[in-house]
């Protein structure tokens, strides 16, 4: 077994978790409404606690996605070694802190070193670790790290841009502050040149946050 693969085994074990709950997040849901003031009985809510569980199932997922079956034989070797950039994904996560959501857009770049991975698998990645409990720091390590380990490229380069419904419905409650957090790796990090190459190539044709 060699060292990719390995590594694959070892974000695997890391990343697994049992099922969700769903008998647990209608209880805890019920108590909620309780709480809130509201009728559990009246006919808007009787399905409320059904509907809650399983839209945390579909928010949540990333918790219990198989890192194997995600990636799925999906990387190639490839003799390339200039930047691959995937920009604009969208992401949709929840703060950890509020339990109110978070969304924007992802930018990642890697310079492969005989590896490179699909297509589709960039976003699916940014989405694996998305869908979750997060804080938007956080998250940007995780995705690099995550293509650091599956690929051992040269560098990796993640950006990420939010927008907090934490700070934009409660709080300070400014509509347009927008978060932004970068990570980088190998040579995105040492490199001024192909930093600037990454931010550059994300800042064109940049438009609006307002998803």
């Amino acid at each position: 077994m060699d060292d990719e693969t390995n590594n694959v085994i070892k974000i695997a074990e890391l990343l697994n978790a049992n099922e969700i709950d769903f008998d647990a997040i209608q209880n805890a849901t019920i108590m909620m409404l309780k709480a809130f003031g509201e009728d559990t009985n009246r006919e808007g809510l009787l399905r409320t606690p059904e509907r809650v569980s399983q839209m945390y199932s579909e928010l949540l997922a990333g918790y219990r996605i198989d890192p194997i079956a995600l990636v799925n034989d999906a990387i190639f070797d490839v003799e390339y070694d200039e930047m691959v950039l995937v920009r604009d994904i969208e992401f949709y996560s929840l703060c950890e802190h509020h339990l109110l959501p978070i969304f924007g857009r992802a930018h990642v770049a890697y310079i492969p070193k005989g590896k490179v991975i699909g297509l589709s698998k960039i976003p699916r990645i940014v989405d694996l670790f998305a869908r979750r409990l997060q804080l938007q720091e956080r998250m940007t390590s995780q995705i690099a790290d995550f293509l650091r380990k599956l690929l051992n490229p040269q560098g990796v380069g993640v950006v990420l841009e939010g927008l907090h419904l934490c700070s934009m419905m409660r709080g300070v409650k400014k509509h347009e502050a927008r978060m932004t957090t970068s990570a980088m790796r190998g040579t995105f990090r040492s490199s001024l040149a192909t930093r600037q190459e990454f931010l550059d190539n994300i800042s064109r044709g940049r438009g609006s946050l307002n998803l």
